[in-house]
């Protein structure tokens, strides 16, 4: 792979004269190009298979309205060239999701989905819900479109297969059965209710369940109830019954269970004024495990094959296709994507765009989501569009503001203090621009708000001086929410006048008389504190922002305070890990006790060597 720059760096001009000049040292082989501003902006990345007839293309008019004004905006390109063209569409949909151009159609919110794995590093396996990288060892289901949907998946495999959902340590640490045993939720292999060998019968059914393999576990467990009802062991058998009925809640809340697709995605896109809605239905092992929209970013002359084609090629990088996708349109290099998606996932992807037949059907449902979802977006985006030209009218402000941070610190009396920044705009909560602060401050005083607040937007406002200094790259509010009357304002103006950062309007919301939700007043500096009707929408929309900085601080704050409730002073000392602090504690008791052994009874410890009982009991020796 080459990479290339600009010929003649130093040309002023832009536009066809531009791309024209790059001709002369362009060949024939495969890449990836970038068009460039004058600031050296990217504004498009494209692919192409032969790069010298893809920028021809670009050297002469009569192209649609955006790729016009995105030629007159060209002031240099770069190139990648590949040894391949797969490779090109690889890279061409990395640097898209890497660096957002303007004119690219750019898939927003992507994210990783839950799945379901039965972990298999314990004798007796663990069902959870799991994200991210599949590291730990163990058998995968998923994806599932949401965590909604892995749970409630989850409470009816409990109430089925009675597997653990319990952790390695609390199960080490259980002398009696837990109040999930006494609800019929698990069998208890922590305190031998069950064998490991019916409990591994329990894990193989609960696989096969969801490999999609159910009919003859329902068969089974039928004749289980039946015997038992036989020989009058009624109980067993309400029991029994129990499980084929969230064996049934299960298939019925997925509702579409489709018997001529075992693995697959369904991929339906709606277009309309100039924005788009893709549904993705993710259907494994003949199953529906749930659907998720979204909303990529298009122009008014977007087509719907270069959308969905865009849409595909962002939204499997980073994640694993499925054997077949079934789409509501085609894209223009089918071939090319089946290529690629196929290299990625080490075996054959198929693209289908179907007619009639079960598969038609699927994607027609799939594509009045998409219809439905879209129409919603609209209505809510015109209401919160409103409501931004409404704040705007309120607080005196240039214009709708297009992006809006609100703070809120959590502590409890000082301890595991965060602070939270949440940020909405034109499309409601932007929840992947959500911020949390652990607060540093060693000086602090416990329960000291203003200062909290102090290093929140200092780091904050640090960075966003370092990262984005020009203000071009929609990284900077409009409006700032405190949470808080006069004093809290006039503290944040001050921390903000220490970065030279004045131009930023800020309201404090503060509680009004009694506290009364509906009474707030607000404040801005240099002005008198007001208030709004009890009726007036702009009231109930700052009321759901600060409630919502609320949540997500405290919520922040309590993981926190359960992450520090669950750390010992193992956690501190090298080469004791998850493994040997569990040999630890399930050996002594408790933290304090091995704080308290003797170099002999820590060398007695299942998975301690003798330098590591030393270097443990030098730890808590040196420390005391």
């Amino acid at each position: 792979m080459t990479d290339s720059v600009d010929p003649s760096a130093s040309t002023p001009h832009t536009g066809y004269g531009v791309v024209q000049d790059y001709l002369k040292t362009l060949d024939s082989s495969p890449g990836v190009y970038r068009m460039l501003d004058s600031e050296s902006r990217v504004l498009y990345v494209g692919k192409a298979r032969n790069l010298r007839a893809r920028v021809s293309n670009y050297a002469r008019p009569g192209h649609s309205g955006r790729i016009e004004r995105m030629i007159a905006a060209t002031a240099s390109m770069m190139f990648l060239t590949t040894r391949t063209e797969t490779e090109a569409l690889l890279l061409e949909q990395n640097l898209i999701k890497q660096l957002k151009p303007k004119y690219n159609v750019l898939l927003r919110d992507d994210k990783s989905f839950p799945n379901i794995l039965v972990a298999k590093d314990h004798e007796f396996p663990q069902i959870k819900k799991h994200r991210g990288a599949r590291k730990q060892k163990g058998t995968y289901f998923g994806p599932f479109a949401s965590a909604g949907a892995v749970n409630r998946t989850l409470n009816q495999l409990q109430k089925a297969f009675l597997l653990r959902n319990c952790s390695d340590a609390m199960f080490s640490g259980r002398t009696r059965a837990c109040l999930l045993h006494q609800i019929k939720r698990c069998s208890a292999p922590c305190v031998g209710k069950i064998s490991e060998e019916d409990y591994a019968n329990s894990v193989r059914d609960a696989e096969q369940f969801l490999s999609g393999r159910s009919t003859r576990i329902q068969e089974d467990l039928a004749a289980q109830m039946q015997q038992a009802s036989d020989a009058m062991e009624f109980e067993r058998a309400a029991a029994i019954r129990d499980r084929i009925r969230a064996l049934t809640q299960v298939q019925t809340n997925q509702g579409i269970n489709p018997r001529g697709v075992a693995e697959a995605d369904i991929v339906a896109l709606h277009m309309e004024s100039g924005q788009a809605c893709v549904q993705v239905f993710f259907i494994r092992a003949n199953q529906n495990w749930g659907n998720q929209d979204f909303y990529p970013r298009v122009g008014a002359d977007i087509s719907p094959a270069e959308a969905m084609e865009a849409f595909l090629g962002q939204f499997y990088d980073n994640k694993e296709p499925p054997r077949q996708l079934i789409l509501s349109d085609g894209i223009e290099n089918t071939d090319l994507m089946e290529r690629a998606l196929s290299e990625k996932s080490g075996r054959k992807v198929e693209i289908l765009v179907p007619q009639r037949g079960e598969k038609a059907e699927l994607v027609s449902g799939a594509l009045r989501n998409a219809r439905e979802s879209l129409a919603r977006r609209m209505s809510e985006s015109a209401t919160q569009a409103k409501l931004l030209r409404g704040m705007a009218d309120a607080f005196d402000l240039e214009g709708p503001p297009q992006r809006i941070e609100v703070y809120d610190n959590s502590h409890i009396q000082g301890t595991n203090a965060v602070g939270g920044m949440i940020v909405a705009g034109p499309e409601g909560l932007m929840k992947n621009a959500y911020r949390k602060f652990n607060i540093r401050g060693d000086d602090l005083t416990p329960g000291d708000d203003f200062g909290m607040m102090k290093e929140v937007l200092t780091r904050r406002f640090s960075r966003l001086l370092k990262e984005d200094p020009d203000r071009d790259k929609g990284h900077w509010p409009d409006l700032l929410l405190i949470d808080g009357g006069a004093g809290q304002v006039s503290a944040v103006a001050e921390i903000m006048a220490e970065h030279g950062v004045e131009d930023i309007p800020m309201v404090g919301v503060a509680k009004g008389i009694d506290r009364d939700h509906g009474k707030e007043e607000f404040h801005r500096i240099g002005k008198r504190p007001f208030a709004l009707q009890r009726n007036d929408p702009v009231l109930y929309f700052v009321q759901r922002l600060r409630d919502e900085a609320h949540r997500f601080a405290i919520g922040t704050h309590r993981a926190k305070r359960a992450k520090t409730i669950g750390a010992t002073p193992l956690d501190e000392i090298a080469g004791v890990g998850a493994s040997r602090k569990r040999a630890l504690l399930a050996h002594f008791g408790s933290a304090k006790a091995v704080s308290r052994a003797n170099l002999a009874d820590l060398k007695a410890v299942d998975g301690i060597s003798a330098a590591l009982a030393e270097k443990i009991y030098d730890f808590f020796h040196d420390r005391g």
